[in-house]
């Protein structure tokens, strides 16, 4: 039996803490943790850890996250409030909903520093 405070998170780059803290701060994320080599950020049962890379060049991250959530239809209808691009170009960017076959149904959000975040619903195959 697995105990119920062991989890997993996120580790993601930040090139700089304030604009990653704002940025995801419009998504719903707060401050849960922050010094200069780490921070940590929350939305309800997600969370997510930033450490510093202040070198990373965006297009070329490969870094990612999933968030798994119950309604997906209601966090992409949040996230589409901020306004952020939709070309698969721009970096910050939002997708719409992904039809990928075999695939749980899911949308996808570029941070700032070219992050990947899959944002998948919860119970899907």
């Amino acid at each position: 039996m697995i105990p119920k405070g062991d989890r997993i998170s996120a580790n993601l780059p930040s090139r700089d803490f304030d604009a990653t803290e704002a940025f995801y701060g419009r998504l719903g994320f707060g401050r849960a943790f922050r010094n200069e080599g780490w921070m940590i950020l929350t939305r309800g049962g997600m969370e997510l850890e930033f450490f510093p890379h202040p070198d990373l060049d965006p297009r070329e991250s490969w870094f990612s996250a999933c968030l798994r959530v119950d309604n997906l239809d209601a966090l992409l209808a949040e996230f589409r409030t901020l306004g952020l691009s939709g070309d698969s170009q721009h970096i910050p960017r939002l997708t719409g909903l992904l039809d990928i076959p075999d695939a749980p149904r899911m949308f996808a959000l570029v941070d700032l520093d070219g992050s990947l975040l899959r944002c998948l619903e919860n119970g899907a195959p």
